[in-house]
């Protein structure tokens, strides 16, 4: 197996060689992939000082870019909370406006454990209230009234059903920005359907392109649309805010879960109305650049592959040791290579399912090939580009296996005013003395923890 040299026609125009900083046909001594290492030879392979996992503390006097923006968050699931989220990271006081039986989120456990309430509403604030009575309605709007960004997602209609519509709100707080988190919008035909995120990923175009043309259409296996939405809302809840500071008028910002990844699927739709063609399903390989797949290795592993330049393909060859098939006529080109992809992506992973993960990586690395590990969260947890870049971090959790509880890093990161961690995923109701308390008055906020209005702590 060769490295590459630069008359292969591999190196790169700002002078360096195809093999790294070190010039043509030289090792590139930065760090390469770090992985576990086969059973019975140790856990992991050391080329490097391992970078400890970033463990973190809780600090209640963190500040962040949205120090004194209030955030009365109504939302359940993940849309919402992924919003609200990225929000209290950055420092909004967002206060969790909980049902006696708490945001459904939190009856997602894993051994009995709130993981995703954990992860998802830390920084956030908790008041629990019977939304039924009108009491609890009132209650919100006094939050409201000195609050910058309401959230909800309740089905179309619910929330003017329980007299805090838009026109209600925004005549108590003219400059309020309300989210209106729903699966398929507040208007169109579709909005009083069930809205949950599967049913956008298959409405949205998103099954139909994934998995592989002899089987069925394959949903994403984790929270998609939601997600999506999600970051789109902070964007616009931003976006609102901005606009509200600027001119004191406050607006409502209808977020469908569908709307989000139907827009990420570009430009699906502007290709299909040039070329008349239904893009199939392809499993891991692209309609655009060949070859790019997922290739197996002797030792069980999976590496996944791009090689979105010819120089990159150039390199690919000569590593494998078929620099010939360079100027093969088959293959000279990337239309070539897209027409003959079975025979292309034959040769690859029949080299790559000749080596090992480690092995492999090392020499496309090193001959810079565009390669990298397709990675489990056995192996994510620990890895050592994850700590060094805080991507997972660990707090103090006692009802976490060994009393920490990992969790992703804050998104996005900024350089003056990054993001915070303030205080743990709240208890139900952890909050209602110190949030209510003030707002009511002692009196009043036991008369109405009397009347079952206000629950929880």
């Amino acid at each position: 197996m060769n490295g590459v040299p630069d008359s292969a026609g591999a190196g790169r125009r700002d002078g360096i060689g195809a093999c790294g900083a070190g010039g043509p046909g030289r090792i590139d001594r930065r760090p390469g992939w770090r992985l576990p290492l086969p059973a019975g030879q140790g856990r992991r392979q050391v080329t490097s000082a391992r970078v400890p996992k970033r463990q973190r503390q809780f600090d209640p006097a963190a500040r962040g870019a949205l120090e004194g923006v209030r955030v009365v968050d109504l939302s359940r699931l993940v849309a919402g909370n992924m919003l609200t989220k990225v929000l209290a990271d950055h420092g909004a006081e967002v206060v969790k406006v909980e049902p006696p039986a708490g945001d459904s989120l939190r009856a997602w456990k894993v051994g009995g454990i709130e993981t995703a309430w954990k992860t998802w509403c830390r920084n956030k604030r908790s008041v629990c209230l019977d939304l039924r009575r009108a009491e609890a309605v009132d209650v919100v709007k006094r939050l409201v009234a000195d609050a910058a960004i309401f959230v909800e997602s309740f089905r179309p209609g619910v929330l003017e059903e329980m007299g805090l519509g838009p026109e209600v709100l925004l005549a108590i707080n003219p400059a309020l920005v309300i989210v209106r988190v729903s699966g398929w919008g507040q208007t169109g035909p579709f909005r009083h359907k069930p809205g949950f995120g599967t049913l956008v990923e298959g409405y949205a175009g998103f099954a139909a392109l994934n998995g592989f043309a002899d089987r069925e259409p394959v949903l994403p296996p984790m929270f998609m649309a939601d997600a999506y939405a999600g970051l789109y809302g902070a964007s616009a809840a931003m976006i609102a805010l901005w606009h509200a500071k600027a001119t004191g008028q406050g607006q409502v910002v209808d977020l469908s879960l569908f709307e989000p990844i139907f827009a990420v699927l570009e430009p699906q739709m502007a290709n299909w109305r040039v070329s008349g063609k239904v893009k199939p399903r392809t499993g891991s390989r692209s309609t655009n650049t060949a070859p790019r797949n997922a290739y197996r290795t002797r030792d069980g592993g999976w590496l996944s592959l791009s090689t979105s330049t010819q120089a990159v393909f150039v390199r690919l060859m000569h590593s494998i040791g078929r620099p010939e098939l360079v100027d093969d006529p088959r293959f000279r080109t990337n239309p070539d290579r897209l027409a003959n992809i079975e025979v292309i992506d034959g040769v690859i992973r029949d080299a790559i399912a000749g080596m090992d993960r480690a092995e492999a990586l090392a020499q496309f690395d090193r001959d810079g090939v565009t390669i990298g590990p397709i990675m489990d969260v056995s192996e994510l947890d620990g890895d050592d580009y994850i700590a060094a870049r805080e991507a997972l971090i660990e707090v103090p959790d006692a009802e976490m296996p060994g009393g920490w509880l990992p969790m992703h890093g804050e998104v996005p990161r900024l350089s003056v005013t990054p993001g915070i961690l303030r205080n743990p995923a709240p208890r139900l109701g952890v909050d209602n003395e110190a949030l209510l308390g003030p707002l009511l008055g002692a009196e009043e906020l036991a008369r109405l923890r009397q009347a079952g209005v206000v629950r929880g702590e």
